[in-house]
């Protein structure tokens, strides 16, 4: 069985989105036991209300506090440590759960796993990396904010990890890898961008050369590798493009009698785009290079955006995907050059990420 710890009260819609969504995964995953953390008599009614109550494959632990939204990194760490937050997370570094699953604030998750979990050994960072919805099938893209300046190695290590998580669900044995850029020429770039150029040209990964941003979706490289400002800002812009055009498109087919007619002539080309562009089918990015497999779900997603999560968290803990980074990077390390570790072990230092 397969145990996944549930941050039942992060995000921006909390238990109307987690609970829904974890009674779908149980579901539909036979061999998948819940662990709901947060207020317990919350938990508990509305399970009740869901005509759900806790059973051998759906506990509640309870938790006291929660981490909000906009709350700094520090305090969260410092100050919050029966959040179900971290509650959800020491679940998985005490062995009781394989994985953690929440849609609570970023920088608080990613500071909390940290602390708690530590990184693999060999590993300086842990990365946010997450699958995006392209012309034909998808590709992945890391680092999405954990890491908001990152030297060429660090870069580097990053596509490291996201080949490996690429081979090991996706079945690729040797993954093609690009670096975000302004440009595909050589000459292109700032100096940690073409230092980063060097170490794969030397390494033996399936690197491409630069890519630019509109390769992401319109290309056909499996992994674009940038540091976490650029891929934020990339990621986040796409999806305002996104948000634009649906909109644009709705406000057009209702324009008038005749648009109207027009839309339920395209209704089934209308719901078939839905469908391959809806981003809750693409919700779950994982937190690479942790001793620990957790998932961040976008904190506004719904009950299907937060199932797809969780089963990006199934899908990594059946797949042993934290092992077998580790044993990779291990067998690598002879050829490979990784700057010291600096795995950290301070509530201080986790908190600055």
């Amino acid at each position: 069985m397969i145990t996944i710890s549930i941050d039942a009260m992060g995000g921006d819609r909390g238990l109307p989105a987690t609970i829904p969504a974890a009674l779908e995964v149980l579901n539909r995953h036979a061999d998948v036991t819940l662990i709901l953390v947060g207020d317990r008599a919350r938990i508990e009614r509305q399970l009740s209300a869901a005509g759900a109550p806790t059973s051998e494959r759906l506990r509640v632990v309870g938790a006291s506090e929660v981490v909000g939204m906009s709350e700094s990194s520090a305090s969260a760490l410092r100050k919050k440590k029966d959040s179900s937050m971290r509650v959800a997370i020491n679940l998985v570094q005490d062995g009781v759960a394989d994985a953690c699953i929440s849609a609570g604030n970023t920088g608080a998750l990613l500071a909390t796993a940290r602390f708690v979990l530590k990184t693999i050994p060999g590993l300086s960072r842990p990365a946010i990396c997450t699958a995006l919805p392209r012309v034909r099938g998808h590709t992945y893209m890391l680092d999405l904010g954990a890491n908001v300046d990152s030297p060429a190695e660090i870069l580097f290590q990053f596509g490291l990890m996201g080949c490996m998580l690429i081979s090991c669900l996706d079945g690729k044995a040797s993954p093609s890898v690009g670096l975000l850029n302004i440009g595909v020429e050589d000459v292109k770039g700032n100096d940690t961008i073409k230092a980063a150029a060097e170490l794969f040209k030397r390494s033996d990964l399936n690197y491409v050369g630069y890519i630019e941003a509109d390769d992401i979706y319109a290309g056909d490289t499996d992994l674009v590798v940038c540091d976490g400002f650029v891929g934020n800002v990339a990621l986040k812009a796409a999806e305002g493009v996104a948000q634009m055009i649906t909109a644009t498109i709705r406000e057009e087919f209702c324009r008038n009698i005749g648009a109207r007619c027009a839309a339920l002539l395209a209704k089934p080309v209308l719901r078939s785009i839905h469908q391959r562009l809806d981003h809750r089918r693409y919700n779950g990015a994982s937190l690479l290079g942790l001793r620990g497999t957790v998932v961040k779900s976008h904190g506004g997603a719904d009950v299907m955006g937060f199932r797809c999560a969780v089963e990006v968290g199934i899908q990594e803990v059946r797949k042993g995907l934290v092992r077998r980074i580790e044993k990779f990077l291990i067998e690598r390390s002879a050829a490979a050059t990784f700057p010291p570790s600096t795995s950290a072990t301070s509530e201080s230092e986790c908190a600055s990420t």
